[in-house]
């Protein structure tokens, strides 16, 4: 099963929790037992898994990436975005995730978060649930 949704970012730089929205889909999809992949068909946005518990680790990990990746450092590229692929491909398009019991196999803090790095935008994100 594959399922779409779209979001709409607020910020140049964020991460959006969408742990709530993956569930949803490996719930409409029965499958008990398999595999979660979460895609971003964006070149400028990616995924990740991180801490859900405390808001300060996402502002933390955007401001260490500002530091990683400025906004304006002479890039070539003539759009001004060069540092959002950059950070794109530094956290990656996709995550797999593990189903079990028909439920994510995440860690007591962890949630799945759409990264924006050039928004704000309305965005997409592709969810393939397979079975064993």
């Amino acid at each position: 099963m594959v399922k779409r949704f779209s979001i709409r970012t607020k910020g140049r730089d964020s991460l959006v929790d969408i742990t709530d929205k993956v569930k949803e889909a490996v719930r409409e999809s029965g499958v008990d037992d398999g595999v979660c992949i979460v895609f971003i068909p964006h070149t400028t946005a990616g995924v990740t898994i991180n801490e859900n518990a405390d808001p300060d680790v996402t502002r933390d990990i955007i401001v260490e990436l500002d530091k990683i990746v400025p906004h304006d450092d002479g890039y070539m590229h003539r759009e001004g975005n060069s540092a959002a692929h950059i950070k794109s491909s530094m956290m990656g398009s996709g995550q797999t995730i593990i189903v079990e019991g028909g439920r994510l196999v995440l860690g007591t803090w962890q949630g799945i978060y759409f990264c924006e790095f050039d928004g704000p935008r309305t965005r997409n994100v592709v969810v393939k649930i397979q079975s064993d």
